[in-house]
C-alpha cells in the first residue's frame, strides 16, 4: 500500500496510508498486522486520520517493508486480528463527547433565552422523574440530591445555573459510562485470549486431538470428567454431571443425558458424552466473558460494600446541611452548592474500577481472579494449604523409568499407559504422555469407554483385557489386582525416591512407571516470602506416603503436612480451619483437589491441571512459578490500600467542596465541576497499575 513518512526519529515512524479513509476493523488489521513484525515494539493506529506510530527496534527496513507489503485482505488471512478490541467503542464514545459540546455551545450562541429557558425545562424532567423514582422506592440517594438542585434553581429563575448543572451531570454521567465499559473491555479482551484443542470424533468413530478453530457446526466433540465444555452444542451420546456455576451460578451439577444442551465454559465434575457442536468458537464467546466480569462485579468486597453503603447514607445528611445552611444564611445559591457536591458518584465508579483495573494487572501476570471478594480474602488470609504434585513440585514430572512385570515389553506399556492417561490431563498423566512421546511412540485409541475414578485412577477395557491404572491402594486394594508369581522380590526393591504409577491388566500388575518429582527450584523462596507478608500458617497436603511428605516439607521450610490424604480429607480440614476462625486459601491442580477448592475463602487452581479444578477455583494461576501467589497476596494487599486510600480523598476533597460552597466561595455550577471532574480523577486513578505505584511508596 502506498504510504507517506511524515515524521521519524531514533526507533521510531509515524506514517500516513495514503488511502481515502479508514474503518475501526480496518485499523484492528493494520495495527495487528505491524504488531507481528520482527523488531516491533509497540504500534498505535489512529484511524481517523489513517496515520500509524510505529516504535521499534533493529532495523528499520522490515518496519518499511510491513508498510510496504501491507494490504487489509492479505493481513486478515495472514496474522491473527482480534473479535473484539475497544476502538470502536472508543470511537463511538468520542463522537458523543464531541457532538455534546458542539451542541451546547451551538445553544448558547444561536437559540433565544426562551427558547434555552423551555429546553431547560424540558432537560430537567428527566433528572425529576429519577429523583422520584428514588422516593417512591422510599430511598433518600443521589438522583433526590440532582432533581432538588436543579428545581430549585428553575423555580428561582436561575436557568443559568441550572442549565449548566444539567450539563455537567450529564458530561460526567457520559465519561464515567466510558472509563467503565472501557475498564470492562480490557479486561474482557485479556481473558478471551486462549487456544483450545478438543477431542473431535471422526465419522468412523476414532478420536483425534484437533484445535477448537477447526470445529464446524455439526461436528462431534468428546468430553470427559474433569474438561470444560469448550462448545455450545447438544448431548447426542452418554450422561455427565455438569457444573455450570461459570453461567447460573448454580453450585450443584446438573445432569445432562441425550438431548440437553450444554454452554462452552462449564465443566463436566463426572460421566463422559458426545457434544454436537451448534456454535463454533468466537460466536458469543466475548459477550459471556463480559457478562462473567460483570457479574463478577457483584461479588464486592466488603471495603466496597461499606463505602457504597455509606455513600448512600450520607445523603440524608447532605440534605440537612443544605436546609440548615438556608436558614442561616438565607441564601439559596449557598444552600444549592451543597446538593451539587456527593460522595456516591466518586465511590461507586472507583472502586469497582479499583478491582477491575485490579484482576487486569492480575491478567497480566497470569493470574485470573474471578471477583473483588477473592482479592480482599487473599489479602487477609492466614492460611494457606498446598497441594504438593504439581503446586509445591515441579509442573512437568519426568517418567525416569517404565518396569515390566510379567514379561510384559516395557514400550509397549508405556504406549497403552499414555493411550489412558492422554484423556485426563494432571502433571502425573502430562509426564506419561510426554515419555511416550519423546520416545517416538505413537498411542492409537485401542480402549473402550474410559473411567476416571477421583483421586485413586483410570479404568478401562483394551482389547477384552480389563485395563487399570494408578495408586498402589487403587491397583492392589481397590481392584484387588495381584503382583506376577516369582516377582515379589523385583517389586518390593523398586528405588522409593520416586513417585510410582501402576498399570496392570486382566487383575495383574503389568509395569511400574517411576516419576522423578522434583521440588521446584523456587518454592522454598515464595513460601519464605509470603510468610513475610503475614500467611504465618502454610500446610502441604499430598496423597503421597508420609517418608515423600516429610522429605519435601523439610526441603521447604513447611512445619505442618498431611501424608496419604484423600480428596474428603483435603476439603474436612479446609472446613475446620474456616471454622476456627481462619482466612484460608487452598491451591491446588487435580481433580481431587476441587473439594478442598471450593471450601475455602479463596480457592486457587494451577492452569495446567484439570479444567474442573479451574471451573471451580475463584483464581487461576498461569504462570509457571510459585513466586505468583506473592504477587497475587501483594496485589490484593495493594488493592485494600487503593481502595481506602479512594475512600479517604473522596471524603475529604467533597467535604472541602462543602464547605467553601456554604461560605460562598464557590458558586453551584463550579462545585458541580470540581465535583465531576474529581470521580473522572479518581476513577483514572484508579485505572492505574497497582504494583508500579506500590513500589515506588
Amino acid at each position: 500500500m502506498k504510504c507517506k513518512i511524515l515524521h521519524e526519529s531514533a526507533g521510531r515512524l509515524r506514517v500516513h496510508l495514503c488511502a481515502p479513509r479508514m474503518s475501526c476493523r480496518q485499523a484492528d488489521v493494520l495495527e495487528a498486522w505491524l504488531s507481528a513484525t520482527e523488531g516491533v515494539v509497540s504500534v498505535k493506529v489512529y484511524e481517523r486520520t489513517g496515520d500509524a506510530a510505529v516504535r521499534y527496534v533493529g532495523a528499520r527496513a522490515r518496519v518499511i517493508d510491513a508498510f510496504a507489503s501491507f494490504s487489509y485482505d492479505r493481513a486478515a488471512q495472514l496474522v491473527a486480528v482480534p473479535e473484539h478490541t475497544a476502538r470502536a467503542m472508543n470511537h463511538a464514545y468520542e463522537e458523543k463527547l464531541v457532538m455534546r459540546l458542539v451542541l451546547r455551545g451551538m445553544k448558547q450562541l444561536l437559540l433565544p433565552a426562551a427558547v434555552r429557558g423551555a429546553l431547560a425545562w424540558l432537560h430537567a424532567l428527566r433528572f425529576l422523574r429519577a429523583g422520584l423514582a428514588s422516593l417512591r422506592r422510599g430511598r433518600l440517594e443521589v438522583p433526590v440530591l440532582d432533581a432538588t438542585a436543579v428545581t430549585v434553581s428553575l423555580l428561582r429563575g436561575d436557568r443559568r445555573t441550572a442549565s449548566s448543572v444539567m450539563f455537567l451531570l450529564r458530561l460526567g454521567e457520559l465519561l464515567e459510562e466510558w472509563t467503565h465499559k472501557r475498564s470492562v473491555d480490557d479486561l474482557a479482551g485479556a481473558m478471551s485470549l486462549g487456544v483450545e484443542r478438543v477431542w473431535l470424533r471422526r465419522a468412523d468413530g476414532t478420536e483425534v486431538l484437533a484445535e477448537v478453530s477447526a470445529v464446524q457446526p455439526g461436528d462431534c466433540v468428546v468430553v470427559r470428567a474433569g474438561n470444560l465444555i469448550p462448545l455450545d452444542g447438544k448431548v447426542v451420546e452418554g450422561e455427565a454431571e455438569v457444573n455450570q456455576a461459570s453461567m447460573t451460578g448454580e453450585a450443584l451439577a446438573v445432569r445432562k443425558a441425550p438431548g440437553s444442551y450444554v454452554y462452552a465454559g462449564t465443566a463436566v465434575e463426572a460421566g463422559n458424552c458426545v457434544i454436537a457442536v451448534d456454535k463454533v468458537s468466537g460466536e458469543g464467546r466475548y459477550d459471556r466473558i463480559v457478562r462473567a466480569i460483570e457479574a463478577s462485579e457483584r461479588l464486592k468486597s466488603a471495603v466496597e460494600s461499606r463505602s457504597e453503603h455509606l455513600a448512600d447514607r450520607l445523603v440524608p445528611w447532605s440534605f440537612g446541611a443544605t436546609v440548615l445552611t438556608y436558614l442561616i444564611t438565607r441564601n439559596a445559591t449557598k444552600a444549592i452548592s451543597i446538593l451539587m457536591v456527593d460522595f456516591s458518584c466518586a465511590l461507586k465508579l472507583s472502586m469497582p474500577l479499583s478491582v477491575l483495573s485490579a484482576m487486569r494487572e492480575a491478567l497480566s501476570h497470569g493470574i485470573s481472579v474471578k471477583g473483588g471478594r477473592f482479592l480482599e480474602a487473599v489479602a487477609a488470609a492466614d492460611t494457606v494449604v498446598f497441594d504438593k504434585t504439581g503446586t509445591l513440585t515441579r509442573a512437568e514430572p519426568r517418567v525416569v523409568a517404565v518396569v515390566p512385570f510379567g514379561g510384559q515389553d516395557e514400550a509397549e506399556m508405556l504406549r497403552l499407559a499414555a493411550c489412558l492417561e492422554e484423556h485426563f490431563p494432571h502433571t502425573i498423566a502430562n509426564a506419561v504422555v510426554r515419555a511416550a512421546r519423546e520416545r517416538g511412540l505413537d498411542h492409537e485409541e485401542r480402549h473402550s469407554r474410559v473411567d476416571y475414578v477421583v483421586a485413586h485412577g483410570i479404568a478401562s477395557e483394551i482389547d477384552g483385557a480389563h485395563a487399570v491404572i494408578g495408586s498402589r491402594h487403587f491397583i492392589f486394594e481397590d481392584e484387588g489386582c495381584r503382583i506376577p508369581a516369582g516377582e515379589e522380590a523385583r517389586f518390593d526393591a523398586l528405588p522409593a525416591e520416586y513417585s510410582m504409577l501402576y498399570l496392570a491388566l486382566s487383575g495383574e500388575l503389568a509395569a511400574v512407571i517411576l516419576i522423578e518429582d522434583p521440588v521446584r527450584s523456587e518454592a522454598a523462596d515464595a513460601i519464605a516470602r509470603l510468610r513475610t507478608l503475614g500467611l504465618s500458617h502454610i500446610v502441604m497436603m499430598t496423597g503421597d506416603s508420609r517418608r515423600t511428605a516429610a522429605a519435601v516439607a523439610r526441603t521447604l521450610g513447611i512445619d505442618e503436612f498431611r501424608a496419604e490424604v484423600l480428596p474428603e480429607d483435603k476439603a474436612r480440614f479446609v472446613r475446620e480451619a474456616r471454622a476456627a476462625g481462619h482466612t484460608v486459601i487452598m491451591v491446588g491442580d487435580g481433580i481431587n483437589d476441587s473439594p478442598a477448592l471450593s471450601e475455602a475463602d479463596v480457592g486457587v487452581a494451577i492452569s495446567t491441571g484439570a479444567a474442573i479444578a479451574r471451573e471451580i477455583a475463584d483464581v487461576t494461576v498461569s504462570e509457571d512459578d510459585l513466586r505468583a501467589f506473592v504477587t497475587l497476596r501483594r496485589l490484593s494487599e495493594a488493592l485494600m490500600r487503593r481502595i481506602r486510600g479512594n475512600y479517604r480523598s473522596i471524603v475529604s476533597f467533597n467535604l472541602a467542596l462543602i464547605v467553601l460552597g456554604v461560605l460562598g466561595v464557590l458558586p453551584p455550577a463550579t462545585s458541580a465541576l470540581l465535583h465531576n471532574g474529581s470521580t473522572i480523577a479518581i476513577g483514572l486513578r484508579s485505572m492505574t497499575r497497582l504494583l508500579e505505584e506500590d513500589t515506588q511508596r
